[in-house]
């Protein structure tokens, strides 16, 4: 006998409630806004700010001002301490680099500070890591653009799979991907120092929004919305939650990316095989219709999909440790509002740009093209 965890015949009225869907989505954008103006920007980890992070571990729970004064007398410019769970065990110690090579004998110094402080309780390091500023530029930069040419290539795809547009998605890729590298490239050319390729990311990524609805691109346009409110809620509330931003934040976000395509994709096909089953001649549902009936559709997969990677990111979160702990809350944030966009937000696009006349008119364009059954049925 089959698992069903729901019944066939669900009539969730998803549509309807979209307005408090946005309501919720523009409270999560808006608390992660405030956080990030009250710490005067992202906060960032040692692999993007750059300086140098020690995990130290206590044999015994010990304060936070035993392990300042403990460390005192070690040049550390900038010094940050933070616990790291709740044992009072574990400690972070953050701190900038003042010149080249003056954590050469780092390790020594702390061990040796810490036996002297704190004879009858060892202590030994766990992790250190040091990365200098101009390094933690470039990583940071690179991971951006990582992140934008990923919803570039990913734009590509669903133009191509759901509204036949590879010549015309490719050249726009092409061309953002020009105005990213080219204007990075003159800045170099003219020694202009100032430039931030932030900004020139941010500048290409409004300018792709912009041509997916210019060019009635309606899948590609509904995916980028929806990815771009995944990363920026994440992002928001682990501001709000006081997370810095480090590699294994950013590799959780790109994880978080494919992961919420992946069920874009699975609703966005069940609404092509609804529109491709309207009858010719016969009565046309509207397209509040359509998206209903395709969410309820796909929504047993959907809660078993979603929910059985999330018990996998909530052990992580909870046995996998220190070190992957930020990785796991990324994951779980991202899981969650990755599967709320997919019903609440790249649907409701299609619906806000577009008509079933629209589509359908499309699709029958495209039958021409594509082969019966060629992407199955979910």
């Amino acid at each position: 006998m089959a698992l069903a965890i729901l019944k066939h015949t669900t009539h969730i009225d998803f549509v309807g409630v979209r307005r408090y869907a946005y309501a919720f989505s523009a409270v999560v954008i808006l608390l992660g806004l405030v956080a990030i103006f009250m710490n005067g920007g992202l906060r960032y980890g040692v692999d993007f700010a750059g300086g140098v992070m020690v995990q130290i571990q206590f044999t015994r729970p010990v304060e936070d001002e035993a392990v300042k004064k403990a460390v005192a007398d070690i040049d550390m410019p900038g010094l940050t301490v933070q616990q790291v769970g709740d044992d009072s065990r574990n400690y972070l110690l953050r701190f900038s680099v003042n010149k080249e090579g003056a954590t050469e004998n780092l390790r020594n110094d702390v061990n040796e500070a810490l036996r002297l402080s704190m004879p009858d309780n060892p202590a030994g390091i766990e992790r250190l890591e040091m990365v200098g500023p101009k390094v933690g530029g470039e990583l940071r930069n690179m991971a951006v653009e990582a992140l934008f040419y990923s919803v570039l290539l990913i734009t590509v795809y669903i133009s191509g799979r759901f509204e036949h547009s590879w010549m015309l998605a490719g050249a726009m890729a092409v061309l953002m991907w020009g105005v990213v590298y080219g204007a990075g490239w003159l800045a170099e050319l003219i020694g202009w120092t100032g430039y931030n390729r932030l900004w020139g990311v941010a500048v290409a990524m409004a300018i792709t929004v912009y041509l997916t609805w210019k060019f009635k691109l309606n899948f590609a346009l509904g995916a980028i919305i929806s990815l771009l409110h995944d990363v920026f809620t994440t992002l928001g509330l682990l501001m709000v939650l006081g997370r810095e931003i480090d590699l294994n934040i950013i590799a959780a976000l790109l994880t978080l990316v494919g992961y919420s395509l992946n069920d874009t994709i699975i609703v966005y096909d069940r609404i092509r095989e609804n529109l491709k089953a309207i009858p010719e001649g016969g009565p046309r549902p509207t397209m509040d219709q359509i998206i209903n009936r395709s969410l309820n559709q796909t929504l047993a997969r959907t809660i078993l999909t979603s929910g059985t990677t999330l018990v996998t990111c909530i052990s992580l979160y909870v046995l996998g440790g220190s070190v992957i702990h930020d990785f796991s809350l990324t994951l779980l944030l991202g899981i969650l509002f990755g599967t709320f966009s997919s019903v609440y937000v790249a649907s409701p696009v299609l619906r806000a740009f577009g008509s079933v006349d629209m589509y359908c008119s499309a699709q029958k364009r495209n039958d021409d093209y594509e082969r019966p059954g060629e992407h199955g049925i979910v």
